[in-house]
């Protein structure tokens, strides 16, 4: 059933990307999506079926080079069933979805462009399934790496754009950077522990907290320099602060491809990826504090980018980003069920407003910005339910203190509310509950400047305003369900009680494992260590067994706990947030709507460090893009230009043209001249041996 689930959106990307000719368009459409759907049906069938034991499935051996030795297997627990449904229906609902939308896309005139872009959708969902699945380290970079290129073909997928060409180059290049990082911990961990399989790491994790490794200029410990290393790579995926710059620009390719990779796949990769690790997150604590640093300043970064942005995909992208912040926050914390919680609940409602911005969009006439929008709720109408929910998913509306409430609702408090437990009420919790603030202020505002107040733009554009073909409609409504059910449904399973979550993720086999690995090493049990530079072992530092279940939380590790007795200001202060953005929502674009203008008008340096982004892609400039030209110029200037063809080619252009025509004086054609040279070069040979033989006597 895995394998089914794995290889059948790759069958249907091949049979679409090289055999459309034969089956049509119609044909390629309908079999990529019939394909995702069987997916997507197994998936849920496997969800709701698996235990929290972890199974290992062999597909086939991969690669053995000395003591490098890893299978090609999928890895099935609960944390890839997770991602399994997330991406699945995801990408099944998405390929509904694409067929109406790009039924009639005016950048391909009268080309045959669809097949093509079912065969990128299908094979971006094949290598996202790769990374879900893998069991080990290498396998999980092939997927890492096919995701990259799938998004690549997506992004520039309007390639006539530039761009769309220079946001697909953008995303492409910015991830390398974190991939680099993903590399160099995949090293390190394979030198220290002569393993890539995910188990021989995690049974090695205690002994990496207590090993220190020489990189650069100094020692660190191995546990965090690892950890810190890997989520360099999460970070460029996820679009973390400072390697983030690739997601709004991501917005150039189609509607589709941005619900895809921003609502529940390629972005949540990298959560995925601090939460498979948790055996050495749990191990790494100055990694995991720089996480929650990083994620809640994320959180808040983008949430302020988002008050000001007019592009309605735009609004949707920065969203993605200050979302994804709090994913991490409750990773670095120790709470990796709440990341997942929210990674689940998150896909419904993201989806779902990427795809429902895609519908005003296309009955828009492909009118992006927000100010031509307006009064659209008449117009339409289903599209604006399945807005309005998903805004109320996303921006937390609920029932306080309870367990009942729309998906986001649930999700996003037991993130804040592990946050204050993990932090003590430090600078992450302040940073969601002012985020969360900011998140309902700009959720509300593109609200209310696209379907209510009074229609601006082209007058011709909104008289022909219309609604989405039902094959559009469908999956809007489909998570529209998950939206307002997904977070009453698992609150329990991810954010119960400790009982209820070790059972659903099979953490109290965890407990078992780390409560003896630890034990070991502190009674001077250190055989399986190499020595004292971090030398790997013979044998690697396999020791004891790999932890058992989805994730790992340390025995000491009562964040979950703490959580469910914060204080009642704590619970309730995301719902209070929610409230102040609404009402200030509300006023700036519904009652005093010359308010937003006048504001700006006031702070103008605000406002326009807030529409520039903090002015990160203008710094990044300066400081990396146009040095890195200027070096390039230097090479070709006076490196090619001055050395290669003004000094050797002119020394070739010289000299070897000369020594040919020397040459070519030689072969005059005469008998007499030949022998002539023979005998000289007897001569010389004699002299040489004559000279040589009497200096040696």
């Amino acid at each position: 059933m895995v394998q089914i689930i794995l290889f059948a959106p790759l069958i249907g990307a091949l049979i679409a990307g090289f055999g459309h000719r034969v089956i049509g368009d119609k044909g390629a459409q309908v079999l990529t999506t019939a394909l995702l759907f069987l997916s997507a049906l197994l998936s849920w069938a496997v969800f709701l079926s698996l235990g929290s034991e972890t199974q290992q499935i062999h597909l086939m051996n991969w690669v053995q080079s000395g003591t490098l030795s890893v299978d090609w297997s999928i890895r099935l627990d609960r944390l890839t069933a997770i991602m399994l449904i997330v991406v699945t229906t995801v990408s099944s609902l998405v390929h509904l979805y694409s067929m109406g939308y790009m039924a009639d896309d005016p950048q391909f005139k009268g080309e045959s462009y669809r097949p093509r872009f079912f065969a990128y959708l299908s094979f971006f969902t094949f290598t996202m399934l790769m990374l879900v699945t893998a069991d080990n380290l290498l396998q999980m970079f092939f997927g890492w790496e096919g995701v990259g290129v799938a998004s690549y073909l997506l992004i520039g997928f309007y390639y006539k754009k530039p761009s769309a060409n220079a946001a697909a180059i953008k995303a492409f290049v910015v991830n390398r950077v974190g991939d680099f990082g993903f590399l160099l911990g995949l090293f390190g961990l394979y030198y220290l522990t002569d393993s890539l399989m995910l188990d021989d790491i995690f049974a090695a994790a205690p002994l990496l907290a207590e090993t220190e490794l020489h990189f650069l200029w100094r020692d660190w410990n191995a546990a965090n320099l690892l950890a810190f290393l890997l989520f360099v790579g999460a970070m460029g995926k996820s679009a973390q602060l400072f390697l983030h710059t690739w997601l709004p620009d991501a917005m150039e390719g189609p509607t589709p491809v941005s619900a895809l990779i921003h609502a529940a796949t390629m972005v949540t990769a990298g959560v995925f990826l601090v939460c498979r690790m948790s055996p050495l997150m749990e191990y790494a604590p100055e990694a995991t504090g720089f996480i929650v640093f990083i994620g809640a300043t994320t959180a808040f970064f983008a949430a302020t980018v988002g008050l000001v942005q007019n592009d309605i995909k735009r609004v949707i992208a920065y969203s993605t980003c200050s979302q994804l912040g709090y994913m991490f926050v409750a990773a670095g914390v120790g709470v990796y069920s709440v990341a997942m919680f929210h990674l689940l609940t998150h896909a419904f409602f993201k989806a779902m407003l990427f795809l429902g911005a895609g519908s005003v969009i296309h009955g828009m006439h492909h009118e992006q910005d927000m100010r031509n929008y307006g009064n659209l709720r008449k117009k339409l109408p289903v599209t604006f339910w399945a807005m309005m929910i998903g805004t109320l998913a996303i921006t937390g509306v609920g029932i306080p203190l309870t367990a009942i409430g729309f998906a986001g609702f649930l999700s996003k408090d037991a993130i804040i509310e592990s946050a204050y437990a993990g932090t003590s009420g430090g600078y992450a919790f302040w940073m969601l509950v002012i985020a969360a603030l900011f998140t309902s202020f700009y959720s509300w505002r593109l609200m209310f400047m696209t379907f209510y107040g009074k229609a601006r733009g082209d007058k011709h554009t909104h008289d022909h305003a219309h609604e989405s073909p039902m094959v559009m409609l469908v999956p809007l409504g489909v998570l529209a369900l998950g939206s307002i059910f997904a977070g009453m449904i698992w609150y329990g399973s991810f954010f119960g009680d400790h009982h209820k979550v070790n059972h659903f993720f099979g953490i109290e086999a965890h407990a078992e494992a780390a409560a003896d690995a630890p034990s070991e090493a502190a009674n001077g049990d250190d055989s399986a260590l190499a020595d004292e530079t971090a030398q790997p072992a013979e044998e690697g530092m396999h020791v004891g067994e790999a932890p058992k279940g989805a994730i790992f939380m340390a025995p000491d590790n009562h964040v979950i706990d703490d959580a469910h007795h914060a204080p009642a200001w704590v619970k309730v202060s995301p719902f209070i947030a929610m409230l102040i953005g609404f009402a200030t929502a509300f006023w700036f674009y519904m009652v005093n709507t010359n308010m937003p203008k006048k504001l700006a008008t006031t702070f103008p340096h605000v406002y326009q460090f807030l529409l520039n982004k903090w002015y990160f892609d203008e710094l990044y400039d300066i400081v990396v893009i146009k040095p890195a030209f200027a070096i390039g110029r230097f090479f070709w200037k006076r490196g090619d230009g001055n050395v290669i063809d003004g000094f050797l080619n002119g020394v070739a252009m010289g000299v070897v043209p000369w020594f040919t025509r020397q040459a070519g004086r030689a072969q005059s054609g005469y008998v007499f001249t030949y022998a002539f040279a023979m005998v000289i070069g007897i001569v010389a040979l004699v002299t040489i041996m004559i000279l040589f033989s009497g200096g040696a006597q």
